[in-house]
């Protein structure tokens, strides 16, 4: 198998985009520079809210998304990836356009969690309201035998105020905070992980930080694109 080059569709927001190239980076081993495989990153900030496209009314990202990945695919990039759990909703019409593979965080999670927590059967999820709304983590980790715990309304709108007034502000301090009450209360009620499914919850919360494992699908994609790209792993296998 040959190496690839990485294409990241980014902006989504631009510091979790950031924050995975920083991931791929470290997740590489090297020995010199070179070692690095090739990674080209498209950090669309004018991509419009998923959240709102999803859960009526909103406009849609799909052009912003399609442009983007059409200018990845016409730069060189062999395979996509996305630093969005909600921008997921959107893969396969996404997919239908390009000529290029899209790999899928989410159900990339999922299979994960299944092989490395096998006796987990509830999973707490913090997430968008439109990733919650999309039913898209329910679909794959059920696939997987696993329950989703999602936060209590009130929890959620915390949530979605720790993601969109504090992480995406700069306000990472306080958004931890709001985090970790979320992922708490969802161990409490049973969760055997919690999963940072939202990037920007990627940024905050950190295995080690709570009482259960936290998988980090922002982690997962990392880990997979940099396979893939030294050539270890085909689009298709993962």
């Amino acid at each position: 198998m040959s190496e690839k080059t990485i294409g990241i569709l980014g902006g989504m927001g631009p510091e979790a985009t950031a924050d995975l190239f920083y991931r791929i980076v470290k997740a590489t081993p090297v020995e010199r520079d070179q070692d690095h495989p090739r990674t080209i990153v498209y950090s669309n900030s004018k991509v419009p809210d998923r959240t709102p496209a999803i859960t009526g009314g909103g406009e849609s990202p799909l052009p912003e998304m399609l442009m983007a990945a059409r200018s990845l695919e016409g730069a060189g990039a062999d395979f996509l990836i996305i630093p969005c759990n909600t921008a997921h909703y959107f893969i396969e019409e996404l997919r239908n356009e390009l000529g290029i593979p899209v790999l899928h965080m989410i159900e990339m999670t999922a299979g994960l969690a299944a092989r490395e927590y096998p006796d987990a059967r509830r999973v707490g999820l913090i997430a968008t309201d439109g990733t919650l709304r999309s039913g898209i983590y329910a679909r794959f980790f059920g696939e997987a035998g696993m329950e989703v715990l999602v936060p209590t309304a009130d929890l959620q709108s915390r949530a979605m105020d720790a993601i969109y007034e504090h992480i995406k502000k700069g306000d990472l301090d306080t958004g931890r905070k709001i985090s970790l009450d979320v992922a708490r209360d969802l161990v409490g009620r049973g969760a055997d992980l919690v999963i940072c499914g939202c990037t920007e919850i990627s940024l905050v919360l950190k295995d080690g930080d709570i009482a259960v494992p936290v998988v980090d699908p922002l982690q997962v994609v990392a880990e997979v694109a940099v396979r893939v790209g030294r050539g270890e792993l085909e689009p298709g296998d993962v």
